[in-house]
């Protein structure tokens, strides 16, 4: 794979650079010894709280008897994206939270420590466990070049069928490029990991295509056998509200990847407000707070304002917590109803008001927070309407309705990801793209 491959190129000083990992690897003692206290479950609850089915207990065995070779190759048969999952999986809930420790008033099995371990030393490495089989004839096009593609595109070379993936944008990973905090995974780790799954080889990557325009469905569909759609969520939705058009109004996935791709894009806020309660809110909140601890600025002040309580929030709680650790505030039971600005169009507050049980404006309780920057991370728009120009194709509200193996409603056309699950994890993406190109490839077979 050279530095040619369309997709890989980013800029050297991105915002993303201020963070340090917030879960710092494991060295072969602590990994050694953490390897040892797991039990080697004959049922393995762990193995069923990972979407991609890891044989848990057995990578975490070989680890302990200093096999990381064979460990890797164990994670990376299940999920070739384990390296940039063991950082962003949200263990505490899936397979962690599933060991069997947490009955016996013991600490659970740091899984996805000892999964970077051994995945990181493969990319170090540059170990390769698949190789991709003899040329079948077929063609593959996959739109999105996110984590279900990079999955199904990685497991339809096996099979050897020749594939192609079309990404609009420059750079290839999805969220784990551009979405997913940099506290937990940079967006030069991502590429380094599509990098070397790219290694396997005979994966054409097309940037800049934006699908349904250039090219059109109809030139995908007489170009390829057979399609995957793996792409992601849409833009980020905004509030009908007043001043939402001042400076320093951001969606919080817009802001996500500008400070990941680019610069700090509130390094001069004094104040941020996030609107929210799910993860993608929590995330904001703690980028915020990070931003501010590296630039020194103690003074600042980060809210999350969300209308329900604090045990309502879909965020994950562990992840709340450490927000709240770091310095965040929550406002909880209450609206934004207008963002307010200076002369200069800036922001300078957000207007809010509580709310009562039906979650309705309570008159005369209105308040202001200060804001130098409003995140609005009230979730995003779906994006399976993009694929209903092709006959045949089912939607149900927004999402594509797809089987067990990702097949859709039209024969030869498959997908994955956010765009069929409605917004779920990478190790989900991960798991449908996988999937489902096995189940392409019976299809291409002719059963």
């Amino acid at each position: 794979m050279t530095d040619a491959t369309p997709g890989l190129h980013l800029e050297t000083e991105r915002g993303e650079n201020v963070f340090d990992d917030f879960k710092p690897p494991y060295d072969k003692g602590h990994a050694l010894a953490e390897a040892h206290r797991c039990l080697y479950c004959v049922d393995a609850p762990c193995i069923s709280a990972c979407p991609t089915g890891i044989d848990i207990p057995t990578f975490i065995r070989k680890i302990g008897t200093e096999n990381i070779k064979g460990s890797a190759k164990t994670i990376l048969d299940s999920n070739i994206l384990g390296m940039s999952c063991a950082r962003v999986c949200p263990v505490e809930v899936l397979c962690v939270g599933a060991c069997v420790y947490n009955h016996m008033d013991q600490p659970p099995i740091q899984i996805g420590k000892l999964q970077r371990y051994a995945t990181d030393a493969a990319l170090e490495a540059g170990w390769q466990f698949h190789e991709a089989g003899p040329d079948t004839g077929k063609s593959v096009g996959l739109v999105g070049g996110g984590a279900a593609s990079l999955a199904a595109a990685h497991k339809l070379r096996q099979y050897g069928h020749a594939v192609t993936i079309y990404e609009k944008r420059d750079v290839l990973g999805g969220l784990n490029t551009y979405g997913v905090a940099p506290y937990k995974l940079k967006a030069d780790d991502a590429i380094e990991e599509i990098r070397w799954l790219l290694q396997i080889g005979g994966v054409e990557v097309v940037t800049g295509a934006d699908v349904g325009t250039s090219p059109t469905w109809q030139e995908l569909d007489e170009r390829h056998d057979a399609l995957f759609v793996g792409l992601g969520l849409g833009e980020d939705r905004i509030l009908d509200i007043p001043g939402t058009d001042l400076d320093g109004v951001w969606g919080a996935v817009a802001h996500i990847e500008a400070l990941k791709l680019g610069a700090l894009p509130t390094e001069d806020a004094t104040d941020v407000v996030v609107i929210g309660g799910g993860n993608t809110a929590i995330d904001c909140v703690r980028e915020a707070c990070g931003i501010f601890a590296a630039a020194g600025n103690a003074d600042a002040t980060v809210s999350m304002v969300y209308r329900g309580s604090e045990a309502a929030m879909s965020g994950y709680k562990h992840e709340w917590k450490l927000a709240k650790q770091e310095g965040a505030r929550g406002v909880f039971g209450a609206l934004p109803i207008e963002i307010l600005g200076d002369a200069d169009g800036k922001v300078r507050a957000v207007r809010c008001t509580k709310v009562d049980a039906d979650k309705k404006p309570i008159a005369g309780s209105e308040f202001e927070l200060p804001a130098g920057a409003v995140l609005f991370a009230v979730g995003q728009a779906k994006l399976g309407e993009l694929a209903a120009s092709l006959d045949g194709v089912q939607l149900q509200w927004g999402k594509i309705v797809v089987n067990e193996q990702g097949a859709t409603t039209r024969p030869g056309l498959y997908a994955g990801g956010d765009c069929a699950n409605g917004g779920k994890e990478v190790v989900n993406a991960v798991a449908e793209g996988r999937d489902a190109a096995v189940a392409i490839d019976a299809y291409l077979q002719g059963s």
